[in-house]
């Protein structure tokens, strides 16, 4: 999980068990095994998926327990880990989005998480196929209407706090408040029933990456059990619950859920990440009435005082040849005034450079002006614009792909506010690197989307 998320919790003195060993099948013991999952899987008709700290080792996250988790590393009295990238930028891991593929196909009915990095949201699995038990570092929600806003930065509290938003609902603007649990929180119930309900219908229920230790949520698996459903662990340490567990395997969970995928022959899909910001453009005439004096300014989506994390700096330049190069903190907007002949024509060049954790350095986005020429509004297919996008990062094997998919007017003051959507990362899988290490992506890529053809092929024939 996140440190900065450690260092929030209230301290507490028994945490569980820490410092745990952690034990290896042998390479026989495992191929086994994981076909013998793969074909519970292949059988299941209701399969529940319960994950924990373990399946997000592989995405830079330590866990809390293990040989070099936060809380043994906190008893031990050593320094805590560094995070090899911000918390905000963690991309989800192979077992993750072989999760996507396995809920796309139909297999998988619901995933119950531990944990509250966001992964399992932002890989691509449902809302309504999801319990976050402990809640979302990146998620707001308002206690008088339940509206859920999922943000692009760590959300600044934990304990169900008050933030420093508003809900955006019309009729509502209540104060948001943030829903990750401190110790002394119960488990949300609406999450929980949700995911005692799917428990209960479970004819497989697979736990990854979890001790199993924090009560009441490890109990949940355990529901299965009286409806004749089985209990898979895959996880490195021995947990409490392994002795009702039909299969218990000892191996790292990419590897394992890689294995899963080879035998059920599916493949796991790239993840694309495509994130959002606004320009703000301004415009007021001078008392001449000669000249425009106008604003642009660079902001987040989820308002204006919001941090904007992915993006470190800005260079404007002009096709007139007045060059601007400012640089912004990545919690701060941009922001640029300038005065301009009213019937001046030209067009403005923002290259956009990307903070730590983007996948390339930067873009470069063109945005015309023409005050005489009045804006009109419009929204685009949001989905459809974004599976374009990530098509093309596909195709392209890289990132920085930009798009339009809103623009809106504000009549007083005079305002023409832009939704861009951008690629910022391209993160492909190989099953056949063990333990979830990634490939270079351009292969990998050119392989998935040989496997999208083939599919989109094999589509058009059974319609025709």
């Amino acid at each position: 999980m996140s440190l900065g998320y450690a260092e929030k919790l209230s301290f507490i003195e028994d945490v569980g068990q820490v410092g745990m060993t952690e034990f290896f099948d042998s390479a026989h013991a495992l191929q086994d095994k994981i076909e013998q999952l793969a074909k519970l899987i292949q059988k299941s008709r209701h399969l529940v998926v319960f994950t924990g700290a373990g399946i997000s080792t592989s995405c830079g996250i330590p866990d809390f327990r293990g040989p070099k988790g936060i809380w043994t590393l906190q008893r031990e009295g050593k320094p805590l880990p560094e995070a090899s990238l911000p918390f905000h930028r963690a991309m989800p891991s192979m077992t993750h989005m072989a999760l996507v593929q396995l809920e796309k196909a139909g297999i998988l009915k619901f995933v119950i998480s531990q944990n509250v990095d966001g992964l399992h949201l932002r890989s691509g699995i449902p809302r309504e196929k999801l319990a976050e038990l402990h809640g979302n570092s990146f998620m707001e929600t308002c206690p008088s209407c339940s509206a859920e806003y999922l943000r692009d930065f760590e959300v600044e509290t934990i304990g169900l706090k008050e933030t420093s938003r508003r809900c955006s609902v019309e009729k509502c603007g209540a104060k948001l408040r943030d829903t990750v649990l401190d110790w002394e929180d119960a488990l949300p119930p609406k999450e929980m029933n949700l995911a005692e309900k799917h428990c209960k219908m479970g004819d497989v229920v697979l736990c990854l990456g979890t001790s199993l230790q924090i009560t009441p949520a490890c109990n949940l698996p355990l529901k299965c059990l009286r409806g004749g459903g089985k209990i898979v662990i895959v996880n490195l340490q021995k947990t409490p619950k392994d002795k009702k567990a039909n299969l218990v395997i000892h191996g790292f969970v990419d590897k394992v859920i890689a294995g899963v995928m080879e035998f059920l022959n599916m493949q796991i899909p790239p993840f694309i990440r495509i994130d959002l910001f606004q320009t703000i453009l301004t415009q007021s005439l001078s008392s001449d009435k000669k000249f425009v004096n106008w604003t642009i300014r660079i902001a987040s989506v989820h308002g204006l005082n919001a941090p904007l994390p992915f993006i470190k700096s800005v260079e404007v330049s002009f096709s007139d040849n007045q060059n601007y190069k400012e640089a912004i903190l990545n919690t701060q907007p941009f922001l640029l005034k300038r005065r301009t002949v009213r019937a001046l024509t030209f067009e403005m060049f923002l290259k956009l450079n990307f903070s730590d954790g983007c996948g390339c350095l930067s873009t470069q986005i063109k945005i015309p002006f023409n005050f005489l020429a009045s804006s009109e509004d419009f929204k685009l297919d949001k989905n459809a614009t974004i599976e374009q996008m990530k098509d093309a990062a596909i195709q392209d094997s890289s990132c920085g792909q930009n798009a339009v998919i809103e623009r809106r007017t504000v009549l007083v003051p005079k305002s023409e506010i832009t939704v861009h959507a951008i690629v910022t990362n391209v993160k492909a899988f190989d099953p056949h690197l063990s333990n979830g290490d990634v490939k270079p992506r351009t292969e990998v890529l050119k392989r998935c989307e040989t496997t999208r053809k083939r599919s989109q092929g094999r589509k058009r024939k059974m319609r025709s």
